[in-house]
């Protein structure tokens, strides 16, 4: 069974930067595309980032590209979502998944996902 556990949320003032980790364990994280959603106070759950097993192909919401990067250390079971020039409407909870894939498929809808973590607040003030 798969578990992911994120980290690095945390309060930051608007134009500043953070940088998630979601620390995978009970599994080769290899095998599993990922992906960063995210999902604000009466909002649905939205797909922020996804990538493939390798690392090579990367896909971003268009409210996000050239804003935040996904990258991945397999050997450290890790996926990271680094965030810069944060504003308050990238305040929301962020959660990671994981979906068992053996190709190097990266994008996926939400209730494809196989695992997910419990997520990470980021709040963004002006």
């Amino acid at each position: 069974q798969m578990q992911l556990v994120e980290s690095g949320g945390g309060l930051v003032q608007a134009g500043g930067s953070l940088r998630l980790a979601c620390v995978a364990s009970g599994g080769n994280l290899s095998i599993y595309a990922m992906g960063w959603f995210r999902q604000a106070p009466g909002k649905e759950r939205e797909f922020v980032a996804g990538i493939s097993r390798s690392g090579r192909s990367t896909l971003y919401a268009d409210s996000v590209k050239g804003q935040f990067t996904i990258s991945r250390e397999n050997a450290k079971t890790t996926v990271y979502l680094q965030m810069n020039s944060l504003t308050p409407e990238d305040t929301a909870r962020y959660h990671c998944a994981a979906k068992v894939i053996s190709t190097s498929a990266y994008y996926f809808a939400s209730n494809q996902y196989n695992y997910w973590g419990q997520g990470t607040q980021v709040t963004v003030t002006p």
